[in-house]
């Protein structure tokens, strides 16, 4: 399938974009082809497809339950005690729900950790976009939970997923949760299997000071004196690092994901250091987490407030531009991963959003990328293609309403379940 789309602003530049397949094949001020679907791109300007990545997608079923507390008796007492109730449909609906949530605001590729990694991959699957699917594992320092954590890893890295714009990763969960020995079979198994590892790490003060207490070092330096640090390793927060350890992170090449709505709702913490890490040559991205936390998947939304909580605790209006949150979202995560999106540009895949340039956010349009990521919210979005083709055309996408009732439905029958 070829897909046309005419007189778009890209740029600041109008042009006509050919998708054929599932790569940009042209760009020009004209293009005439037959046989090509046709896309109306006036008043409208195209950007790369958004990449959220950090999430936990079936938390939908979440949103709003617990919210106003502290981290730990929040996970504790409120999430991780409904989690264990969740069945395989909760997590489809939930994940089915989320992919929803993403489509509509611009997201055509997803990293996300959670149970029942199946449910959430269907979901992705149907849904059109792609992803970096992590299985949440545990083994709480306890061997037999371990042996258990790495036959299900080797299980399911037995198969590939059945669609090419899947990825499988490891997930274990935290340095709090899972044992040094787990963590560091998962990094060998991660590099032997060329897949990524996700794990949350230096997310609050308190896991620092349990670090310490239980390892003797910091989370970065514990991590490097095990050895787990690598090229492969994506952590989510980052949010308590020195100099130092910012160093070991360039070094091995990891890659941090930050992730603003979560750590100020949860009072996490706010003094991410998104400049030292970049100037160090620590690629950076953004994401939303779980939406028990964040509340919504919006990631035009997480730009402002990373490029905000940037700007106003180091008291310096020029700290995270506009352009630099807009390419941890697209450029960023595309070379974190090694896929071949994140810009418009021929031969890159055809993965786009096209915004409504004819609301008031975007009157009067000084600057366009200052706009979306200041101004805007994920309602701009009015298109989204991914993988050449069309997931969402003039803000509709089939079966949206039927998507939501199943996913309320899910939701409050889990929250009663005994």
């Amino acid at each position: 399938m070829s897909i046309l789309i005419k007189s778009i602003e890209l740029n600041g530049k109008q042009v006509d974009i050919l998708i054929e397949g599932d790569l940009i094949s042209k760009i020009a001020p004209q293009i005439e082809t037959n046989n090509a679907i046709v896309i109306d791109g006036r008043r409208k300007a195209v950007i790369p497809g958004l990449a959220n990545m950090h999430a936990h997608s079936a938390m939908t079923l979440f949103r709003g339950y617990a919210d106003d507390m502290p981290l730990k008796p929040w996970l504790e007492e409120k999430i991780w005690p409904n989690e264990k109730k969740l069945t395989a449909e909760d997590v489809y609906w939930g994940a089915r729900l989320a992919c929803l949530e993403m489509v509509k605001s611009g997201t055509t590729l997803l990293s996300d950790m959670y149970d029942h990694l199946d449910e959430t991959e269907k979901a992705v699957s149907e849904t059109g976009i792609r992803a970096v699917l992590a299985e949440v594992c545990f083994d709480f320092f306890k061997p037999h939970i371990a042996a258990k954590s790495k036959q299900q890893i080797i299980k399911r890295f037995s198969n590939k997923p059945t669609n090419e714009r899947i990825q499988y990763a490891l997930g274990p969960h935290a340095i709090y949760t899972v044992s040094g020995d787990l963590l560091k079979w998962a990094k060998d198994f991660a590099l032997d299997n060329d897949v990524f590892m996700h794990l949350h790490l230096a997310e609050t003060e308190q896991e620092v000071a349990d670090c310490q207490r239980d390892f003797g070092d910091t989370p970065v330096r514990y991590l490097r004196k095990i050895g787990v640090l690598s090229h492969k390793l994506i952590i989510a927060h980052g949010l308590y690092v020195d100099d130092e350890e910012i160093k070991m992170l360039a070094d091995a090449g990891v890659a941090v994901v930050h992730n603003p709505a979560s750590n100020m709702k949860l009072g996490s913490g706010y003094q991410f250091r998104f400049k030292e890490m970049k100037q160090a040559g620590v690629r950076v991205a953004l994401g939303t987490d779980g939406c028990a936390s964040s509340n919504n998947l919006d990631m035009i939304e997480v730009m402002k407030l990373a490029s905000l909580l940037g700007k106003s605790w180091r008291k310096d209006p020029t700290a995270l531009s506009c352009n630099e949150m807009l390419d941890a979202i697209t450029v960023t995560p595309a070379e974190i991963l090694g896929i071949k999106t994140g810009k418009i540009a021929t031969g890159y895949k055809a993965d786009l959003c096209l915004i409504d340039l004819q609301r008031p956010e975007f009157t009067p349009n000084h600057n366009f990328v200052s706009n979306l990521v200041y101004s805007a919210n994920g309602s701009c979005v009015d298109t989204v293609i991914c993988d050449g083709k069309i997931v969402m055309q003039n803000r509709t996408i089939d079966g949206e309403a039927a998507i939501m009732d199943q996913a309320k439905r899910c939701a409050y029958q889990l929250i009663t379940r005994k």
